[in-house]
């Protein structure tokens, strides 16, 4: 068995990373692969929460959905992260995990209540929770749900996956000459304004000194380094951490 460096992982995941060349929508292939890579690493016994974005749904409807208050749209947002969630968690299945859909907004028949002692008693039993609806609060975004709910479930590190290499000095998507920071501070990320996370989720992370790896999920076999500790993507931690 591999040596893992994180036993506990929260992955993040974007809801527009499930589009693949769509331009809205969920594409299979991507949700298959995500789930081949997920399962590579359960296999190793680490224990995966998850929590995904919803706006490869929500963001799909924006042409038609001019006159939607913010606290309307949030509540649509939510919801669009539940189907990404049930989406995935077929495909983990497919795979032969065991998987759980905790969700913040009361919906029995589809998914659990979020209870922070039932989550971590699903992860203690193997199983792979997906924590839907984000915060169930509208103006927090899935990148403070994915911060919250890693805190509650006590895991070593969140993990989130994008279609770039980690952190960049501007986006090097829109700059071929973008500095790659392999590590880099919680204040630096905040100075920077570096867009790797929103404001709340990097605070909070940076309160609860809640190490944070940026890597590209698009590459394979790429999850399963970083929780090997492999050096892949970009970690952000406390000044005081960079250099343990």
């Amino acid at each position: 068995m591999a040596d893992l460096k994180y036993n506990r992982i929260l992955l993040k995941l974007s809801g527009e990373s499930l589009m693949g060349s769509r331009e809205y929508g969920i594409d299979p292939v991507i949700v298959k692969r995500y789930a081949e890579e997920i399962a590579a690493v359960a296999k190793l016994g680490v224990q995966i929460g998850i929590v995904i974005g919803g706006g490869n749904i929500y963001r799909g409807m924006e042409g038609s959905a001019d006159g939607i208050d913010k606290v309307t749209g949030d509540q649509m947002g939510m919801l669009a992260t539940v189907i990404n969630a049930l989406a995935l968690q077929n495909a983990l299945e497919h795979k032969g995990l065991k998987t759980r859909c905790l969700s913040a907004i009361n919906m029995e028949r589809i998914a659990e209540p979020f209870i922070r002692r039932r989550a971590i008693r699903h992860l203690e039993k193997g199983r792979v929770v997906i924590f839907a609806a984000g915060t169930g609060n509208p103006y927090f975004t899935t990148d403070t749900a994915a911060v919250l709910r890693a805190i509650e479930i006590e895991a070593n590190v969140i993990i989130k996956g994008t279609r770039v290499d980690g952190v960049f000095d501007c986006d090097p998507e829109k700059n071929a000459a973008a500095v790659h920071l392999p590590e880099i501070s919680y204040a630096d990320v905040l100075k920077q304004d570096l867009h790797v996370m929103d404001l709340t989720a990097i605070t909070l992370s940076k309160e609860n000194n809640l190490p944070l790896v940026i890597f590209n999920m698009n590459i394979d076999g790429n999850l399963k380094r970083v929780v090997c500790g492999e050096a892949v993507g970009s970690k952000i931690v406390e000044i005081s951490k960079q250099k343990s």
